[in-house]
Order: structure tokens, then C-alpha cells, then sequence
């Protein structure tokens, strides 16, 4: 059957049809808590239309409806889905302009979304479409459905969108509806010699959705976005299983109508799907009391080449030799398609209470959050924020009235006279507590009796509510900044405890000087420690500079990002945490393991996708000999020593 003959098909004018309008949407997300028949009948239902760029930006972060603009000489927040919404922010201008020199008189436009004659003719054959044609399989050769599921949200990739130099694009998006259609897509793309790219929620910031430049055999965009069921809820035993195309926030809200939570809450949760979260070992905000994907993984499913991998059984532990989920967890789409996943879920939270603590400094905070692990206390999420990260994040509040201003002036006094803190060396720890009324409490005092021994002092509720919240909105503010030549991306790395405070303050000393010999004004380094383990931390930074007058201002960006990441390694960090590898990392994986670990990854690959189907180059460049890797890898086991 042709896509054409199909619900969210092609109408006569060319386009194509949602499978349900904006405002049948709207109705579906505002009554989603009463329909608790959705799970048990394993209906069908997604907060995103099929044809995305009809709820959300084609060249930027999020929702159309959501985002920061300048108006009447002030930044704004649209829209209504976040508390920030429809406020007008006139302290965050003030910092963009002291911080990073934005001009709001100079803007930089993005170029208007191509029209239909501006992309690149699809490389598809007939007897591919015929094959096609002969399933229940919808398809698009669309230029913008290509575009739109080309990219994930790198700077690379947004500036190449804003600029117009997108160099390669899918030749076609498929969207499989259940596993046996992803099985018939894989058996297609095998005998057809193509090259299959998942694509999940598209929020990568890793390059792992980018079509290899020199690829040259047709490239088939597998969107798992229909299939967005949550197929069983197991009472009993606490587990789910859900399709691995269903985005973070419809598994929860469906959910949380049976008195459910998977707690699983990664910074991306309103877009990134279940099935990604378990390609790139994802990690979420609450993972002190949930734990990371791979602790809430019971089992998974996955289409390959060669067949499905999956267990036969669902326990809560096996020793049947290597662990195949192991395989399947950061694979990155490079050997298969994650069709179905369990997960442990747990009873809502009959308590939920959000804390802050205010530190004179990071050394302080690092030390507290350190002493919180060691006592295995953490609360469902401790973040701590560095100085320039609190004085940014307290830029983005509303302007106050007389009793707001002189109450904030009041705090800073007490702050400053009567505790001796310097306002430009506090850092401040959000928290967030989940569990029974008295566990909530207990766990509050350990925490700030914890926090006093290093000279924490409670910051209120509201604080940790609004830092926590904040989360969701920070990704808006990339769009804004390149409207007035300010380019802006985070990454993240782990490291143990003995290295953490040393690893943040060389990565940002060395990012300082790496600007400062090109030349760059106007800069912002910063980090927070975002989750805790035993054994070390989660760094998450954020790096942004003005590129007025800079010719190729990514590639300088990408320059001292890669010194940054060198500095990290050389300081005892990963290359990642959460984000995973995909292309732009995987220059380090041989300062990551060792030559024979490449080597068997490499068999892997080969064994399970030896005409390299899945080829979208992630993780391992290109499928090399055991014997080279290994080689490759003898010449660089020796560490990376800091720069500084």
C-alpha cells in the first residue's frame, strides 16, 4: 500500500496530513490523565504530531510556540508550557549584553525553511519503492520530512540548518507502526543494499543522526515515532514495556494514570524516546533513586541484520556468560533498531519537596556533595552550580516590585555582612526529595546537617523548584543567541571524586585561554556537578562567546571544544556521561579502551551487520581490522597530560 492510501498520508497538494490536527492534540494532552484505559488497551497516543515540524522548530530546540525573543528592548519567553512563560526578562538582557556584549540592534537571520525545489532529488530506487508499496509501511521523499530527520541539535548541525549548508540528507523516511514492520524494513534496506538510521526523538548533541557525507547508497531515515505504545503495565512485579519510539514524557504521563513512574528524567524528556535513552546509556535528573537506564533495563528487543537480539527471559538477574543488553546499551544505532523495551517502574512519590543550599564557595559545595555520596544519602537529585551557572541562572527571573527588590537585598546583606560570603564566589546545590512524608523529612536532615559542616546554608524551596525547572528551558536559549551572533553548547564528562573540583577549574581556566589567544571579548565558561555515584561525578558545562566579525565561528568553537575535551581527559574524565559517542567524540575512543576492546566491538559490528547496513558511522569511523585498531591503540595508552 502506498503512503498516499494511508491515515497521515499525502494529500493532493503534496503535503502531508497529520494523523491528528493541532487542536485534536491539544484536547488528547489536556484529558490524558483521565484516560486510563490507554495502557491497557496499548493505544496509540503521542504529544508530537507525525509531521513534527508541525509542533516543533525545523532549525531549533523545541516547540514552535516556546522560545526566548527581543520586543519593545527586552528578551521574552513565549508561550505557556513552561513557568517561564510570557515573562518579560530584563535582568537576563542585562546579562547578555554586560556577559557576552549582545547587540540587540545587530541580528544575524537564519535563512527561511527551504521551499520543495531546494533540496536534493531523493537516491531511491523503483523496485525499493515497489517494495514498499507491496507493505502496510508509510514513507515520505519529502525534502522537508528529510531535513527534519537529518540532524540532532549539535551547534554544527543547527548552524549548518541556519546557513543553509545541510550537505547530505536521508533519501527517505520510513515509519514503521510495530516490530514486524521494523523487521520488514531491515530485510528491504539488506537486499536493497541501503543504510538505515534510526531516529528516536532527534535531540542527539553527538553528530549521531548525521548521514555520512560520502555515502553514496540510498539512505532510509527509520522514524520510530509510531510506535508510541505502552504495550503492558505489570503490577506485580513493577514492570512496563513500551515501544521504543514513545517519548519520555507520554511513558509518564500514561504512567502516572495507573499511580506509576519509571522516574527516568533526562534533561531531554519532553522529545528523547525510550528507545534512544537506551542506545546512548542515558542517564536522568533523578537517577539517585531510580537509577540510569541501564538499572531500569529488564529487557529489550532489537532488529538487526542478522536477526533479533533479545533474552528468552525476564528476570531480575542472570549469570548466563557476557550480558547481551551490553551489547544493545550504547550502540548507538550502529548494529540494529531497539523495537521494544522493559523497564522497572516504581509507585508515584507520595512526597515530593524541592530544597537549595547557598555555599560560600565551589571548593565547599564539591566537598558537601562529596560527603552526601560517601554516606550514601543522596536525595533524588543534587545538582550544584558554580558561581558564573548561579549568577546565570539568576538573571532569567521576572522583574520584582519594590518588596521583591528589597527583599533580594536583604538576603544579599544577611549573605554577605552577617556570613562573610563573597557574592561572586557562592555556588548554590538544588534538591529535590521523592518518597513517604518521613523518609522526605529524615533525608532533608541529614542532607542540611551534611551541608553545614561545609558551610551550606538552606536557600529555601523555591529556589530548588525554580533551578530544577529552569532544566528544560536552557536548551531555548541557543536559538536566540545565534540571532545575535552568540554561539553556544554544553558537554559533560564524569570523573572521579579525588579529580572533580580540579577537573572543573582546569577545563574552564583552559577554555579562558584558549579565547583569550584568539582574541574573543566576550566569553562564558561554566559548570554544575549533576549527579553523584561512590566513586566520582557527573560535570556538566556550558560554553558560549560572541563571533561578531569571526568568519567560521563553529570551527573556532569546535577547536576549543576539543582542547576542552583533551584538558578533561588529561584531568581523569570520560568522554562522555550520558551523551554518548556518535562522530564527533570518537576520535578519543582509543584513549577511552584499549586496542583489543576496539577489536572486539569491531567483530561485533561485523558479526551482527557484516554489509555495514546500519551505517551511520558512529562510534568507530569505519569498520577497520582487529589488528589495526589494536596497533592504533599500543601508540596511544599513554595518558594526556594538562596543558595548563
Amino acid at each position: 500500500m502506498s503512503l498516499s492510501e494511508k491515515p497521515g498520508s499525502r494529500s493532493s497538494d503534496g503535503t502531508l496530513k497529520s494523523e491528528v490536527d493541532e487542536k485534536a492534540l491539544a484536547v488528547a494532552v489536556s484529558s490524558i490523565s483521565s484516560k486510563s484505559d490507554l495502557i491497557s488497551s496499548g493505544s496509540k497516543y503521542s504529544s508530537i504530531p507525525k509531521q513534527k515540524q508541525q509542533a516543533l522548530k525545523w532549525n531549533g530546540w523545541g516547540y514552535k510556540d516556546s522560545g526566548f525573543i527581543f520586543k519593545n528592548g527586552c528578551l521574552e519567553f513565549t508561550g505557556s508550557r513552561y513557568p517561564l512563560g510570557s515573562l518579560v526578562l530584563p535582568h537576563f538582557t542585562h546579562w547578555v549584553i554586560m556577559r557576552l556584549g549582545g547587540d540587540f540592534e545587530a541580528k544575524s537571520e537564519a535563512i527561511p525553511e527551504p521551499s520543495a525545489e531546494g533540496y536534493a532529488k531523493p537516491n531511491v530506487s523503483q523496485e525499493l519503492i515497489q517494495e514498499l508499496d507491496g507493505t502496510s509501511i508509510t514513507y515520505s521523499m519529502d525534502g522537508s520530512d528529510r531535513l527534519f530527520r537529518a540532524h540532532g541539535h549539535t551547534l554544527h548541525e543547527i548552524f549548518q540548518l541556519r546557513t543553509g549548508n545541510f550537505p547530505r540528507i536521508p533519501d527517505i523516511v520510513v515509519w514503521p507502526e510495530k516490530h514486524d514492520d521494523v523487521v520488514k524494513i531491515v530485510q528491504t534496506a539488506t537486499k536493497f543494499g541501503a543504510v538505515l538510521i534510526p531516529y528516536g526523538g532527534g535531540t542527539s548533541v553527538s553528530g549521531a543522526l548525521c548521514c555520512p557525507e560520502n555515502e553514496n547508497r540510498t539512505i532510509i531515515s527509520i522514524d520510530m515515532s509510531q510506535m508510541n505504545r505502552i504495550l503492558w503495565v505489570d503490577e506485580s512485579n513493577l514492570t512496563c514495556c513500551a515501544e521504543g519510539g514513545i517519548v519520555g514524557q507520554d511513558i509518564e504521563a500514561q504512567l502516572r494514570t495507573k499511580g506509576f513512574t519509571t522516574g527516568h528524567e533526562p534533561d531531554s524528556y519532553e522529545f528523547s524516546s525510550l528507545g534512544g535513552w537506551v542506545a546512548t546509556r542515558a542517564s536522568g535528573m533523578k537517577k539517585n533513586t531510580y537509577g540510569n537506564i541501564e538499572d531500569l533495563l529488564v529487557h529489550v528487543r532489537m532488529v538487526t541484520p542478522k536477526g533479533v537480539i533479545e533474552k528468552h527471559c525476564q528476570v531480575p538477574r542472570i549469570s548466563a556468560g557476557p550480558d547481551i543488553h551490553h551489547i544493545i546499551l550504547g550502540s548507538e544505532g550502529t548494529l540494529g533498531v531497539i523495537t521494544e523495551v522493559v523497564l522497572k517502574i516504581r509507585p508515584l512519590p507520595a512526597c515530593k519537596k524541592y530544597g537549595s543550599v547557598v555555599f560560600p564557595d565551589f571548593a565547599s559545595g564539591v566537598a558537601c556533595l562529596r560527603e552526601v555520596a560517601k554516606q550514601r544519602c543522596q536525595p533524588s537529585s543534587i545538582r550544584l552550580m558554580d558561581n558564573e551557572q548561579f549568577k546565570f541562572g539568576h538573571s532569567l527571573r521576572a522583574p520584582e516590585g519594590y518588596l521583591g527588590a528589597l527583599k533580594g537585598s536583604l538576603k544579599s546583606f544577611y549573605l554577605t555582612k552577617f556570613k562573610g560570603f563573597d557574592l561572586n564566589q557562592i555556588c548554590v546545590a538544588t534538591l529535590l526529595f521523592e518518597g513517604n512524608k518521613e523518609a522526605v523529612e529524615f533525608q532533608e536532615q541529614r542532607i542540611y546537617t551534611i551541608a553545614a559542616q561545609h558551610g551550606g546554608l538552606p536557600a529555601g524551596d523555591a529556589n530548588g523548584e525554580r533551578g530544577y525547572i529552569l532544566t528544560f528551558v536552557i536548551a531555548y536559549i541557543r536559538d536566540i543567541a545565534l540571532d545575535y551572533y552568540i554561539v553556544a553548547e554544553s558537554f559533560e564528562t564524569s570523573v572521579p571524586w579525588s579529580h572533580t573540583y580540579n577537573l572543573c577549574e582546569n577545563v574552564k581556566l583552559r577554555v579562558a585561554n584558549e579565547c583569550k589567544e584568539r582574541g574573543i571579548k566576550h566569553h562564558f565558561i561554566t559548570c554544575r556537578v549533576t549527579q553523584t555515584y561512590d566513586v566520582g561525578a557527573c560535570v556538566y558545562f556550558y560554553f558560549a562567546f560572541n563571533y561578531r566579525g569571526m568568519s567560521d565561528p563553529v570551527h573556532v568553537f569546535e577547536e576549543i571544544e576539543e582542547i576542552a575535551r583533551d584538558e578533561i581527559l588529561a584531568n581523569r574524565g570520560s568522554i562522555s556521561h550520558h551523551h554518548g559517542i556518535g562522530k564527533i567524540r570518537r576520535k578519543w575512543l582509543p584513549k577511552t579502551i584499549s586496542g583489543p576492546s576496539i577489536g572486539t566491538l569491531v567483530h561485533i559490528k561485523k558479526t551482527i551487520d557484516p554489509d555495514n547496513v546500519f551505517g551511520n558511522s558512529n562510534i568507530l569511523a569505519e569498520l577497520s581490522t582487529t589488528s589495526t585498531s589494536t596497533t592504533s591503540q599500543h601508540s596511544s595508552n599513554i595518558p594526556l597530560k594538562s596543558k595548563l
